[in-house]
């Protein structure tokens, strides 16, 4: 490392390693083992069955949410370990970065950002949470108790706001008190990298995917992506995190080149009209929002007849209904602790849902099995001919 580039923090070890609730260390070292209360969290199990940008369940090689967050952990960990900053701080925020994210990918978070919009609320942003889950959310309403910095990325990461150059500001904010990402600038070097690497780790890995599933032709890559980023998602990522490394500095932040963003932002542009903006996740932006609205439906009809009478919501007699009554049950006095009220309950529950469940809980609704059950046990219900 050239002598000229050394990146330093600007606020203190102290504060970087801070958590709400004070622990004693290990051998692990703070950010490895927020790393640790991560991979151990039910919010981050459920991003294996998470859409990253397409709803495809039954592919094994289409990208998931979960496998996104560890090409950004890698990606982060690849770039501070060429600018000597710290990669065990870089993985442990790009491992969290994602755990706020709906199912339905960014088609469901949108879904969810206007329902909760008609219902008073200002809206969803899924930095915000992720921020959410790791201070409150997990763990039954404990949370996670992670240290600040790893906090601080998470919350600022904010991989959809591309950006030449990003340079921390070495200030202690109140996350707590954060009501939007659109300001949010990281306090860390490794924070800022992690905002990169999260672009370089979906730019190529969604076009390969659309390839994949023909959504677009590969020969109508942007010639300027050809020339300076490469065809293949393992060629895209090795220009950019050799690009970030190359050009970065302390004085002016971590950065791409110039030439490099040109293309970048090219490739940004051709992904957005021919994988964002397709006729296939338009379609699927219909059905989802029946489906996520749907289920928002529901369990506030069952909460405005029932309230807390768990008995009244088990002789629904399906899965949602009872384990909705059981995360109520459990999360009740969190919520009035944290929030002062409940009233986000319903949109923090289905935000945390998997595809799988979510489609899952439809056919609950949808579908009266417990009622087929009853008629399937009489003879003349399954035989309808018998007198």
């Amino acid at each position: 490392m050239d002598r000229k580039r050394v990146f330093e923090n600007g606020l203190s070890a102290e504060v970087l390693q801070h958590r709400l609730h004070s622990r004693t260390t290990d051998v692990r070292g703070e950010f490895y083992r927020d790393t640790t209360a991560i991979i151990h969290s039910s919010p981050f199990r459920r991003l294996k069955h998470k859409t990253q940008v397409f709803f495809a369940p039954s592919n094994d090689h289409i990208c998931t949410r979960m496998e996104h967050v560890l090409h950004v952990a890698s990606i982060a960990s690849a770039i501070c370990r060429g600018l000597g900053l710290d990669t065990e701080l870089a993985w442990a925020i790009g491992m969290g970065h994602d755990l706020g994210h709906t199912p339905f990918g960014h088609v469901g978070e949108r879904i969810l950002a206007s329902l909760m919009k008609s219902k008073g609320f200002s809206g969803f942003e899924h930095e915000l949470n992720s921020l959410r889950i790791v201070d409150f959310l997990a763990e039954h309403g404990k949370g996670m108790n992670l240290t600040y910095a790893v906090r601080d990325g998470i919350a600022c990461h904010n991989g959809e706001r591309f950006e030449q150059s990003v340079m921390p500001r070495f200030i202690e904010k109140d996350l707590s008190s954060m009501t939007s990402r659109a300001e949010a600038i990281p306090a860390t070097w490794e924070a800022a990298v992690v905002r990169f690497s999260d672009q370089i780790a979906y730019l190529g890995r969604d076009y390969e995917d659309a390839c994949r599933l023909s959504i677009i032709d590969p020969a109508s890559i942007p010639e300027i992506v050809v020339a300076r980023l490469g065809t293949t998602n393992a060629s895209i990522i090795n220009t950019l995190v050799n690009d970030i490394i190359d050009t970065s500095r302390p004085e002016t932040g971590i950065s791409f080149s110039d030439s490099i963003f040109e293309a970048v932002l090219a490739m940004k542009d051709f992904n957005y009209r021919s994988i964002y903006l397709s006729p296939m996740l338009e379609g699927y932006s219909k059905y989802f929002s029946r489906l996520l609205t749907l289920i928002v439906d529901y369990l506030q009809g069952l909460f405005d007849m029932y309230g807390f009478d768990e008995k009244s919501y088990m002789e629904e007699k399906n899965m949602l209904a009872g384990g909705f009554a059981l995360h109520l049950k459990e999360m009740h006095q969190p919520y009035l602790q944290h929030d002062g009220s409940i009233d986000r309950l319903i949109f923090d529950y289905v935000a945390g849902m998997s595809d799988n469940f979510c489609l899952d809980c439809a056919n609950e609704i949808l579908k009266p099995d417990h009622l087929n059950e009853r008629i399937e046990q009489s003879i003349t219900g399954k035989w309808f001919d018998v007198k």
